[in-house]
């Protein structure tokens, strides 16, 4: 069945390229309903009870996928279709793109008002007294990050795992998104679920940095500065994955990203990454380029390696069927 994967990985790929988001019905937006459900049954402000919101949060999906996977084990055709129809379902790669091209329209407008109202399908900053290189900065902060996250982490718990992957990695993803922040409310009931999608997201941050650094020469980036920041700055942000994607868009872009974020209600300083000007809405038209690009290059990476680990896993199988097959002989 690794041929099935690794078609249903690109076929997702393509519709995502080609369709975007389903517009209805969207598959993690219900999910997203039933976490809130669950939250509400489950909610104490402790680890434990966060721990066990996301063990159902997350389990109960990736059972579910799972199940999918063993009914169609002899129906390849069937498994790509579900492999395809999962991947087009998690991946954000021409949704990401959008944002960030309608965000470069409005400040090469100069149209701030319709920029600060924007941001906020991008990331959860306060917008209100922001500045044409602040926004730009959360827009290229945001593309870098979620070119992992959207992306990258996907096409590679797919690769990994199949669909039971591909579920579990943006139930996990989601889940942070809803209680993984430091607020008052989700300070330990998070925790769980925060640290879950760090470790989901340790490879696969990594890799999109490999990969922006290799694709900067595609929008006029320095490889060897890309690399060189990415080095010196990829461990300096306070989250142990943002910073490694952020660091090398900084350094492929040639501008400096970093600084103080506002969030409603708390304000953050982040440590600078890069050594260029702030970015400007040129600069966010680079990054959405070099995420396509990334993300494409992610995408048959992942086909790749679910074509060999099904390979890998046919020569066990082999293997075992022969030596069962000389012990039984051995025994008549």
């Amino acid at each position: 069945m690794s041929a099935a994967n690794a078609v249903g990985l690109l076929a997702g790929f393509a519709l995502d390229a080609i369709l975007g988001d389903p517009r209805r019905f969207h598959p993690v937006a219900g999910f997203g309903q039933a976490a809130t459900a669950l939250e509400r049954r489950l909610y104490r402000p402790d680890r434990a009870a966060g721990t066990a919101y996301a063990a159902v949060a997350v389990g109960l999906p990736v059972a579910a996928a799972v199940a999918a996977t063993a009914l169609t084990r002899r129906q390849p055709v069937a498994r790509a279709a579900l492999v395809a129809a999962g991947t087009w379902a998690v991946l954000g790669a021409r949704t990401l793109r959008r944002e960030a091209g309608v965000m470069a329209g409005a400040l090469e407008r100069g149209d701030l008002p319709a920029a600060r109202e924007r941001l906020g399908h991008l990331c959860g900053r306060d917008p209100s007294r922001l500045d044409e290189p602040e926004l730009a900065r959360a827009t290229v902060e945001s593309v870098a990050e979620n070119t992992s996250d959207a992306v990258v982490a996907p096409l590679f718990w797919g690769a990994v795992a199949g669909l039971p992957g591909l579920v579990g990695y943006r139930a996990a993803n989601t889940l942070d998104a809803m209680v993984g922040h430091r607020s008052a409310r989700y300070a330990r009931f998070g925790t769980a679920a925060a640290r879950l999608d760090d470790a989901l997201n340790l490879a696969p941050s990594r890799l999109t940095a490999l990969l922006t650094i290799a694709g900067a020469p595609l929008v006029d980036g320095d490889r060897d500065r890309a690399w060189r920041i990415w080095r010196r700055d990829g461990a300096d942000h306070p989250s142990p994955n943002a910073g490694q994607c952020e660091s090398a868009m900084a350094g492929a872009l040639g501008v400096r990203l970093g600084g103080r974020n506002v969030y409603f209600g708390r304000s953050e300083t982040r440590p600078f990454l890069g050594d260029g000007p702030r970015p400007v809405a040129l600069d966010i038209r680079r990054a959405s380029r070099l995420s396509g690009a990334v993300g494409a290059a992610a995408t048959a990476l992942a086909a790749a390696t679910a074509l060999a680990t099904g390979a890998a896993w046919a020569r066990r199988a082999k293997a075992g069927h022969s030596l069962a097959g000389r012990s039984a002989r051995g025994r008549r």
